[in-house]
């Protein structure tokens, strides 16, 4: 039960499943996914140690905690089992790594998965769960009881907050999904049009369940979790995982803002890959997000508008590296601005069509290596030197004075 989700999901098989310990154990696993599905709270704990009494009551609350989630699916299945040891009293444990894949009803059109290793006992010819330990971050059910807002188009998960609150989420989720919609275009058809939204009860919660520092992410109102790639019934599931502490500080327009770029970067997933930059990924994000909204550059870009105050205006597109949370602040900034100022230039000087083109001819190879400069030219028509030197006039201009 408290096998864990992380960012990306894992893959892994056994080398001969015909081995009776390990038919049995996969038995085992098979029963307690069904009791999950079946939301049969009994046949749950009957797989698990009788003689684990603090694993018994913790799994029981996590059960419980679980109620309200919709599942369409939820699957364990056995990688492969360690050697035997002695366990109190003639039962035998053995270490076990297993895979958890599990669906949210309606919303993910692929599993997440997540692997955990589980510590397995033997008692009198029948086997049970008796520990985890964890791989990843801890999943929101295993914070406290979920409650469920569900939107017309998003599905929000919420512990330690009210149902106001998480339905005022749900409610500019629901908006965010269209903008994003419409700024993507072409590429809608290989995006469901929904989104899954997590807000957990504190900064400490959200950083357990990204499995980081609680610093990564003071000061972030939300992040996006997800692999890149995948397309179609293969794409991978995202979560929008919210921060309540600094998203509780911004106003409704600030709000909106960031569920749109949050929901941007779902949408946009199947076609970001290792070859797709920050400073594309997170700018056409700010671009879908500031798409309508009239806001100026001096407005929607301070950092930036001070810097060409002070005669520093940026000599190159920003690298992967200056996107770092643990970064200073101000660069951090910056460096999303500049992203979004050339996403902005390339729909303003080509057309959105160009840019969403761009997006995709990026992430269609499969290394960064000259994606950027390949798609510059089939897209755009120009090399890479030409196009940071209309970038650096752009942004120049938008910051002139007068």
């Amino acid at each position: 039960m408290a096998l864990q989700a992380g960012l990306t999901g894992c893959s892994g098989g056994l080398s001969g499943a015909s081995d009776a310990r390990e038919r049995a154990v996969q038995g085992l696993l098979d029963r307690w996914a069904a009791a999950v599905r079946n939301r049969d709270e009994s046949a749950f704990l009957s797989a698990l140690d009788p003689a684990a009494g603090g694993y018994r009551e913790e799994q029981r609350r996590v059960f419980a905690n679980l109620a309200a989630v919709p599942l369409a699916s939820w699957d364990y299945r056995l990688v492969r089992t360690g050697g035997f040891t002695p366990a109190p009293g003639d039962g035998r444990r053995v270490a076990a790594e297993a895979e958890l894949r599990y669906r949210l009803d309606g919303y993910d059109s692929a599993p997440v998965t997540a692997r955990s290793r589980l510590t397995l006992v033997e008692r009198d010819g029948r086997w049970y769960v008796a520990a985890d330990a964890r791989r990843g971050g801890r999943q929101l059910w295993e914070q406290g009881a979920v409650t469920v807002v569900r939107g017309e188009r998003s599905l929000v998960l919420g512990v330690g907050q009210d149902r106001e609150r998480l339905r005022a989420l749900a409610d500019l989720a629901d908006k965010a999904v269209p903008a994003v919609g419409a700024a993507w275009r072409a590429g809608s058809r290989e995006w469901p049009g929904r989104v899954v939204v997590e807000m957990p009860a504190s900064l400490a919660r959200m950083a357990a369940l990204l499995d980081s520092p609680v610093s990564n992410y003071r000061g972030i109102a939300a992040v996006t979790t997800g692999e890149a790639g995948g397309s179609g019934a293969a794409a991978p599931a995202d979560r929008i995982i919210v921060n309540p502490e600094a998203y509780g500080v911004l106003g409704e327009f600030g709000r909106r803002i960031v569920l749109t770029h949050e929901t941007a970067h779902v949408a946009t997933r199947a076609r970001t890959t290792k070859a797709t930059p920050l400073w594309l990924s997170e700018g056409f994000a700010d671009w879908a997000a500031y798409r309508g909204t009239g806001r100026t550059p001096r407005q929607a870009a301070p950092e930036l508008s001070r810097a060409a105050a002070a005669g520093n205006l940026p000599g190159q597109l920003p690298d992967d590296a200056e996107f770092g949370f643990t970064g200073e602040a101000g660069r951090l900034a910056r460096a999303y601005e500049e992203g979004w100022l050339a996403c902005r230039m390339i729909a303003d000087r080509w057309s959105e069509e160009k840019l969403v083109a761009f997006y995709h001819a990026v992430g269609s190879h499969a290394r960064g290596d000259g994606a950027v400069e390949a798609a510059l030219r089939s897209v755009l028509g120009v090399s890479r030197q030409e196009f940071t030197a209309r970038w650096r006039a752009y942004v120049a201009e938008q910051f002139a004075s007068g």
